[in-house]
């Protein structure tokens, strides 16, 4: 996919992102407050942190899409991985506020009136929103292996089941257990929690440069074993960075080619490794003699 085409996809997904939330931000917050939710006032705030979080999502995206320079060769993909970051900062704020108003509704003696029937009506709205957003979200962001707007759909899934848990509360309140609603928020909490230690260390691993998955390294073997001439691979390191990966390789090749021969195959390895995984934007090949792994032209 190419940059035109990844920076589109992307910008869809997280505008998508941000009006649903906004969205939801309203009519969460003014439906909480009349019907008298303590749990879809907290969910309004916790909808209000993800548009904070597609918002820096989005601009954690848009620095990753910066093409290579003299300062960064490896371009600037590990940006959307601190953007990610930021998004778990937002998720600690909104947990501690959220469970201000938890403790003063069932420590401090707070009312714990039943709330309405209104609340219930919108916890379902909310599971339906949330659960097209995120889906939209979540395939968008590997489609173009984005970890800023994956990281973004996580965040976004935990309101589906907050939803659930509100209209559970609602009920439960009508039927004569009015602590169920501030009980929901609590729930909350820990679900926002839960995202953000997911979030943190997703994110902690690309920045650390992890690979993201076991197949890559079997594709990246496969690719370069495709060109005539490599007998053989070994030492395959791939730096993540973002979107995107470098990939250093040893190839190994007839001790009786030529060195012009040799740089021919290590240029054809490159470029099949670059059109056959799809992550791969550089690649580094070694030149080695076959059966002697310590012996290398370069």
């Amino acid at each position: 996919m190419d940059a035109d085409e990844r920076e589109k996809s992307g910008r869809k997904a997280i505008i998508v992102g941000i009006s649903g939330n906004t969205i939801l931000v309203i009519f969460n917050f003014i439906v909480g407050t009349f019907s008298g939710s303590t749990a879809l006032i907290a969910e309004s705030a916790h909808t209000f942190a993800d548009i904070l979080d597609s918002s820096i999502a989005f601009i954690g995206f848009k620095i990753g899409l910066k093409p290579p320079d003299i300062e960064h060769p490896y371009g600037y993909g590990r940006a959307e991985s601190l953007a990610g970051l930021i998004t778990v900062i937002f998720l600690l704020i909104i947990a501690f506020e959220i469970l201000s108003e938890v403790y003063q509704k069932l420590l401090l003696g707070g009312g714990l009136a039943p709330p309405g029937w209104t609340a219930a009506i919108m916890a379902l709205v909310g599971i339906v929103i949330n659960f097209t957003m995120t889906n939209y979200m979540t395939k968008t962001g590997r489609n173009i292996n984005s970890p800023a707007i994956i990281a973004d759909a996580k965040h976004q899934r935990v309101d589906i089941f907050t939803c659930i848990a509100i209209f559970a509360g609602v009920v439960g309140s009508q039927l004569g257990m009015p602590i169920l609603d501030p009980l929901v928020a609590l729930l909350i909490v820990v679900l926002v929690l839960k995202t953000a230690f997911d979030v943190a260390k997703d994110n902690v691993n690309n920045i650390l440069g992890k690979i993201p998955s076991e197949v890559i390294l079997n594709d990246i073997k496969a690719a370069a074993l495709s060109v005539d001439g490599t007998s053989g691979t070994h030492d395959i390191k791939v730096n993540y960075t973002g979107p995107y990966a470098s990939v250093d390789l040893h190839i190994e090749v007839d001790p009786v080619l030529s060195l012009i021969e040799a740089h021919e195959i290590s240029t054809q390895v490159e470029k099949r490794i670059i059109d056959q995984v799809d992550i791969v934007t550089i690649v580094n090949v070694h030149i080695c003699i076959t059966g002697e792994k310590g012996v290398c032209l370069d």
